[in-house]
């Protein structure tokens, strides 16, 4: 609780300026109804919430940080139907130079209190391909500036060489509502151990790219004939459900670390195993992921049986209580209003750390030292 009061008081304090570009850069990717739903969705989710939140002001010169919306993951492959996002460098460019050109902010500050979300897999590299997205980089223009990324890593990447809050990828609220009226998280759990995604018989596919560095693979050649295993490779929608009666559900990674099951699996009450090595998980000081989570390295992913059931018989109702605490599943989910405690507060409870990167609140500091 003091945690809380504490990040309370000092979100009373934070102002934000959002600014309001042209539809061609945020809501004109609306028209297609996936764009506010689909696990990118965050850039979506957050710019509204902002929009009414108590921390919006419409006074720029009294801001501390200043929101430049642009959603780049709605450009949906007319090929696949995934995100393709090779416009987003110049799309964010683009309003880069409006900002600067029509306000002063950007240039006195050089852009290091303007914030950006960059919610796909390799974040502010924008690239859905790690050895393309490392050689890309942080474009130079974002490379002072803070963003919001789903992506995250322990240990030195190229694609998190800017300052940088990792966020949840998005998972609709609505959605986990509906599922857990049916299913209520100490409901019956009749599936042990859960997965359902792209598990590719033979990983390295037509890019020449090993897909989840062969991890699915390996947990469909291993246990796909175990009956404890519920394991399916096809897309169902109502996928959740199976979430919802599931002991253990797997999170491996896929061309990144972060995977949107990590949010479902705590939302719906399901022990999320963390397949990922290095991965940086998002708002470790709301959610305590060491006790609400089982991790396994990607070179033990053979011996998942073994694991799970060793946890299963020592300290499994400890971490099913914890994750069961509804704070925990709040801190994960955006709404599209500000609620204390849920995905965006926590986002902005990150920022108001940041202030040493505000213009005005670092000439407000100044202009204290100097009267002291």
């Amino acid at each position: 609780m003091k945690f809380q009061q504490q990040s309370s008081s000092l979100l009373n304090n934070l102002k934000m300026f959002v600014y309001d570009l042209p539809p061609k850069y945020n809501t004109i990717w609306l028209q297609n109804e996936r764009c506010s739903t689909h696990l990118f969705a965050s850039e979506v989710a957050i710019h509204r919430a902002l929009l009414t939140s108590k921390v919006r002001t419409f006074d720029p010169y009294e801001a501390d940080f200043f929101f430049v919306p642009v959603y780049v993951s709605c450009n949906f492959s007319a090929v696949n139907g995934f995100p393709a996002i090779g416009h987003a460098r110049s799309l964010i460019a683009s309003a880069v130079k409006l900002i600067s050109e029509e306000y002063p902010f950007w240039n006195r500050s050089r852009g290091s209190d303007h914030v950006f979300v960059a919610s796909h897999d390799f974040g502010s590299c924008f690239h859905t391909l790690e050895d393309v997205a490392i050689a890309d980089g942080v474009p130079e223009i974002m490379k002072n500036s803070i963003v919001l990324q789903t992506f995250g890593v322990i240990h030195k990447h190229p694609c998190q060489e800017v300052e940088n809050v990792v966020i949840p990828p998005y998972v609709s609220p609505g959605s986990v509502r509906k599922t857990m009226e049916k299913a209520p998280l100490n409901g019956r759990r009749d599936i042990w151990v859960f997965f359902r995604g792209k598990m590719e018989v033979h990983p390295k596919n037509v890019s020449g790219r090993f897909y989840s560095k062969k991890v699915r693979t390996v947990i469909w050649r291993k246990f796909n004939g175990d009956r404890r295993f519920y394991l399916r490779r096809h897309r169902f929608s109502g996928y959740q459900s199976e979430i919802a009666r599931s002991v253990f559900c797997l999170c491996p990674l896929g061309w990144a670390p972060w995977s949107p099951r990590l949010v479902e699996s705590v939302a719906l009450g399901c022990v999320p195993v963390v397949i990922a090595d290095g991965i940086r998980l998002p708002f470790s000081s709301a959610v305590n992921w060491s006790d609400i989570s089982v991790t396994v390295a990607e070179k033990d992913v053979g011996r998942l049986a073994e694991i799970l059931e060793h946890v299963a018989a020592t300290n499994l109702s400890k971490i099913q209580r914890n994750l069961w605490d509804p704070r925990t599943k709040r801190a994960l989910l955006f709404n599209n209003h500000v609620h204390e405690g849920d995905a965006t507060w926590q986002l902005l409870h990150a920022l108001s750390e940041k202030l040493g990167r505000s213009y005005s609140s670092s000439r407000v500091s100044r202009q204290l030292e100097i009267d002291t």
